[in-house]
């Protein structure tokens, strides 16, 4: 499903999509990356992934929760503070300057 133009999406930061059902946070890292995660925190059920603070843990790409600060991968979705813990990811490409993310359905 096509959410939005790639040159909306501005780096480090993160942006809330309403998908049908399916609430996610899309994130453009420094490089041009785009990632897309589940917008709920796992940890207190609020919808605030997307307010998170982008940034890298070594090589690895993260969000941190605005909620209780625990840093996820935006590749995997794996919690870096509790491995029992992850968000959901989906699948993102920029198609003719547009993001398309597919949630599965």
């Amino acid at each position: 499903m096509r959410v939005c133009e790639y040159d909306v999406l501005l780096p480090e930061r993160g942006v809330a999509a309403l998908l049908g059902e399916v609430q996610i946070a899309l994130f453009r890292t420094h490089d041009g990356e785009v990632f897309a995660l589940g917008n709920q925190d796992p940890f207190s059920g609020a919808n605030v992934i997307s307010r998170g603070i982008v940034g890298s843990r070594g090589n690895v790409p993260t969000v941190a929760s605005p909620m209780f600060k625990q840093v996820f991968d935006l590749r995997t979705g794996a919690c870096l503070d509790d491995p029992e813990v992850s968000l959901p990811v989906y699948a993102v490409q920029v198609v003719d300057g547009q993001v398309v993310v597919s949630t599965g359905d």
